[in-house]
């Protein structure tokens, strides 16, 4: 009988825990993920509105394009093209305490870039419309392995608003903002490298 309860409570057991565990968000998150996601499919180009970098920018002259390229209810991939330089994508994931943006660094032919997947976390609500992502542990490592750092308070923000989306770099004593306009979508660009259409 003990051994027959036993089965019966295992069987129990495993048939409730036969499904994937929900993923749980807030309103802001949701909020900002799906205003996002509204864009899916189109891209749209930017320019820079500040850069204190010292010593010439290599986005100078460049025609500067993300896509909203690839979306779903847990992750969003954004290809940010640079002139031919289509390295970039950033990816915006529901992690169910929050949301992660990670900077995927490819080279022309697929492979990873040796700075590649940094980025940060949020650590607050935020808004519907703004989300600060302050570097992350393995980010911090990675720029300390570098060489550079100063990187480590890096904090990534982007901006959704009805007309214009924008992405942000600030720490101390630097800042870097591209701003797209959303009012006019372009022709979507070729897959970013290590990506196919």
């Amino acid at each position: 009988m003990k051994l027959l309860t036993a089965a019966t409570l295992l069987l129990a057991s495993t048939a409730a825990f036969a499904r994937p565990a929900p993923l749980v968000s807030i309103p802001t998150h949701d909020g900002f993920f799906d205003n996002i996601a509204a864009y899916c499919g189109k891209a749209f180009e930017g320019k820079v509105t500040v850069d204190n970098a010292t010593g010439p920018s290599s986005f100078a002259g460049k025609k500067l394009v993300m896509h909203v390229r690839k979306c779903t209810d847990r992750e969003l991939q954004v290809p940010f093209h640079v002139g031919d330089d289509a390295s970039r994508t950033w990816i915006i994931t529901k992690t169910g305490s929050g949301l992660s943006l990670k900077h995927d660094h490819r080279h022309q032919d697929g492979t990873d870039d040796v700075s590649t997947m940094y980025g940060g976390h949020t650590v607050d609500a935020g808004f519907a419309n703004v989300q600060s992502f302050p570097a992350d542990q393995y980010s911090k490592e990675l720029f300390v392995s570098q060489g550079i750092p100063q990187s480590i308070g890096n904090t990534w923000q982007m901006y959704i608003y009805p007309e214009k989306f924008t992405y942000r770099l600030i720490r101390q004593g630097r800042e870097f903002r591209v701003d797209f306009d959303l009012t006019k979508p372009i022709t979507p660009p070729p897959a970013p490298w290590g990506y196919k259409d």
